[in-house]
């Protein structure tokens, strides 16, 4: 799985812009193709886009002095839906009425490509292929005076996955799905109200994080540090935040329902280890997403923790890869055995998750022409049996590794000495939620279990009538 994309906002301080870089900095590991920030100087709208890291294009003093103003929002960026040109990268800006509107999206909108050709026959011009701009347009179209209301009006029309930083006029606006699937949370800098994906864009400002917002919330936060709550939709007793956040795409550092990120991945190597103990010499991660849940693993265990595999973080981005022994040596460029360390000996290998299992068998057939005696496989999750509609860029139900496989068919694939998964009750009890209550589970979990918390308007009729969508006729090179 690939990273979804990260959000910041802050309003009510001089420095916004370069605050908004150092929160996007933290958020690098949710998205890195592109990056962008709008501001907004109290007359004037700013907005700079960019390819590529936030390093590499908010560091410098012109391009942040570029961007003035006391309220800023940014976005980095991973593509779910839309190519990787720039006209797709966030936040993106539009003119209303007598005022304007920038808008950084996290999520992806089960229904984007439905609205969008009802509003392309209605005269709807748009500049992007993102499903983001709905927002813009949706929020264009209104009727209503102030810019709240107008984005509110948009957001009632619309499908899926949501995390919103607007900037606009009246303030900074935050909005959360009405299932909670996309985080968003509340943080406070000496009284700059802050918005942002994650607790570690506030740690690495030294900013103190508030409170969650609610799903279904929709915030407007002033310059003056004035927070105006709106529950625009009505409140679930139970909110169902995408488990995949604390498996795999938060940050270790971050705090999660009060709980730590890493703390919780090491309860699920520890969980594995009881469902699944292997007899073998060493336990060792796939660096680096499946690293605390590999320690859990082995501390509970008592087996030795190790890196058997040694992780490049200076490869770069693969922008060409046309034959087939390019890509899988992909693999070798990311990772390469421990040679002296795992000769002969029994590993295993401890994982988040496994997708379409390309990499997983690489990586077995790495540790074996390297010496290992055994390779045995425990992942920290169950199989992955339905692909993702909400922005994580799973791909499509066939090429999932676990359809319509055993798990014993799936080892002889991936060609370990054995494999195990961890239990969907075993994932439940590690975040301390106990078993999967089916009328009201804790978590947007449809990737192990089909159960989608929302309607999937886009897919069922495409199912139904084989929709043919008009995206765009512009081709781009950058």
């Amino acid at each position: 799985m690939i990273e979804e994309c990260g959000v910041f906002g802050i309003i009510g301080t001089n420095d916004a812009a370069t605050l908004t870089a150092l929160g996007l900095h933290a958020l690098q590991h949710r998205g890195q193709e592109a990056a962008g920030i709008a501001s907004y100087d109290g007359k004037h709208f700013h907005n700079e886009r960019f390819m590529g890291l936030v390093s590499d294009n908010f560091s410098d003093a012109a391009t942040l002095n570029g961007l003035p103003g006391n309220g800023a929002i940014g976005h980095t960026r991973y593509s779910t839906q839309g190519e990787t040109v720039l006209r797709n990268v966030q936040p993106l800006y539009a003119d209303l009425d007598r005022t304007g509107i920038a808008i950084a999206h996290n999520g992806n909108l089960t229904n984007s490509k439905t609205l969008r050709a009802d509003l392309v026959r209605r005269g709807c011009i748009f500049q992007s292929t993102s499903d983001s701009e709905i927002f813009l347009q949706l929020t264009a179209r209104s009727q209503y005076i102030s810019v709240t209301d107008k984005l509110i009006e948009g957001l009632k029309q619309v499908e899926g996955a949501y995390a919103l930083t607007v900037l606009t006029p009246e303030g900074l606006i935050g909005a959360r799905d009405p299932v909670g699937i996309r985080p968003l949370i509340l943080g406070d800098l000496d009284g700059a109200p802050i918005l942002a994906s994650e607790t570690c864009a506030l740690d690495i400002i030294g900013a103190t994080f508030v409170r969650d917002i609610n799903p279904g919330e929709v915030v407007v936060c002033r310059a003056d540090g004035t927070i105006e709550s709106r529950q625009v939709f009505p409140k679930k007793e139970h909110a169902r935040p995408c488990i995949f956040e604390l498996i795999y795409f938060a940050k270790p550092d971050s705090v999660v329902d009060g709980q730590s990120v890493y703390e919780l991945r090491k309860r699920l190597g520890e969980q594995l280890a009881l469902e699944a103990p292997c007899e073998a010499d060493l336990v060792s991660p796939i660096p680096d997403s499946g690293v605390p849940a590999a320690i859990g693993f082995a501390q509970h265990t008592g087996l030795p923790y190790e890196m058997a595999l040694i992780r490049s973080h200076f490869i770069g981005r693969t922008f060409i890869e046309p034959e087939q022994r390019i890509r899988e040596a992909g693999v070798a460029r990311k990772h390469s055995p421990n040679r002296s360390l795992i000769e002969g000996k029994r590993v295993v290998l401890i994982d988040d998750s496994i997708v379409r299992g390309t990499t997983s068998r690489k990586i077995g057939e790495m540790l074996r022409k390297a010496g290992a005696k055994e390779v045995h496989m425990r992942i920290a999750c169950p199989p992955i049996i339905h692909p993702d509609f909400y922005g994580i860029n799973t791909p499509s139900h066939a090429e999932l590794l676990a359809v319509n496989r055993t798990v014993d068919e799936m080892r002889e694939l991936i060609n370990v000495d054995s494999l195990a998964f961890l239990s969907l009750d075993g994932l439940y009890k590690a975040f301390r939620k106990g078993k999967r209550d089916d009328a009201a589970p804790a978590f947007t979990d449809h990737c192990f279990t089909g159960d989608y918390p929302t309607k999937l308007t886009d897919r069922d009729a495409e199912a139904r009538d084989a929709m043919i969508t008009q995206l765009s006729f512009l081709a781009e090179t950058s």
